[in-house]
């Protein structure tokens, strides 16, 4: 009798899992999701440029959303989150279903600082460890894969 117990409270578990994400998706459409201009972007690394497709993230609203509900991106694809003042930047991946790699970008194009391998729908805060102009979210290990370090120079329009 118990273990019957058991499963049914795990099924009704997982039908709660499952109502909630399509609750969140349904509301996330209800609400209308912002859309975001492209720009291109080149991380230069010790070894090469890597050249990357951007979305620009520069509203509050924009930023509040950035890769929200996603469930995939190109792996030369990504969103630049442009804050205009250098500042301690906070971020989380909650509502976010993909892996990311955060790299904090200071305001002469420099990284500053690299959250590697993001864990979708966390909660923890994830902050820069200086004062930061912009934060490019690209896939998770894209950071690793590239070879992209702390000191590498990011190359926009919007770092003079």
């Amino acid at each position: 009798m118990r273990h019957k117990n058991l499963s049914r409270r795990l099924f009704l578990t997982l039908i709660g899992a499952v109502i909630s994400t399509v609750g969140l998706i349904s509301n996330a459409s209800a609400q209308g999701l912002v859309t975001f201009k492209k720009s291109k972007l080149t991380i230069k690394t010790a070894k090469r440029a890597n050249k990357f497709v951007v979305e620009m993230a520069i509203s509050a609203q924009q930023q509040s959303q950035g890769l929200m509900f996603r469930r995939s991106m190109a792996a030369d694809a990504g969103m630049l989150f442009d804050y205009r003042i250098p500042q301690r930047i906070s971020m989380w991946m909650k509502n976010t279903y993909i892996p990311l790699d955060m790299i904090f970008i200071g305001r002469d194009g420099k990284v500053i600082n690299i959250a590697e391998r993001t864990i979708p729908h966390s909660q923890t805060v994830i902050s820069s460890k200086a004062r930061a102009r912009a934060v490019l979210e690209v896939n998770g290990g894209t950071a690793s894969r590239l070879g992209i370090k702390p000191g590498d120079q990011v190359l926009h329009s919007i770092f003079k």
